[in-house]
């Protein structure tokens, strides 16, 4: 997959990802995507580093999209941990 297609599987991610867990974040809507982006590559690199199963070239592989959204959810969660809920 190119980087157009990571992007896009990265913007898709963070939205799954802040579905999965809504809730205000410190970061809004452009530090979500941020996320979901960072996240995407994330769970793609882990995913081929760690668990051997390197990433697919077609855009919906499940495995990917999986690791995508695992990896948008570890940093969701590290982001709130660390910056907490400022808005309230």
């Amino acid at each position: 997959m190119g980087v157009i297609a990571w992007l896009v599987l990265g913007l898709l991610a963070g939205a799954i990802a802040k579905v999965v867990l809504p809730g205000r974040d410190p970061g809004g809507l452009i530090g979500t995507t941020v996320i979901g982006i960072a996240g995407a590559f994330l769970g793609g690199w882990l995913s081929a580093r760690f668990l051997d199963r390197p990433v697919q070239r077609e855009f919906f592989d499940a495995a990917t999209w999986g690791s995508a959204i695992a990896g948008a959810l570890v940093l969701l969660i590290g982001y709130r941990i660390f910056f907490g809920n400022s808005r309230d």
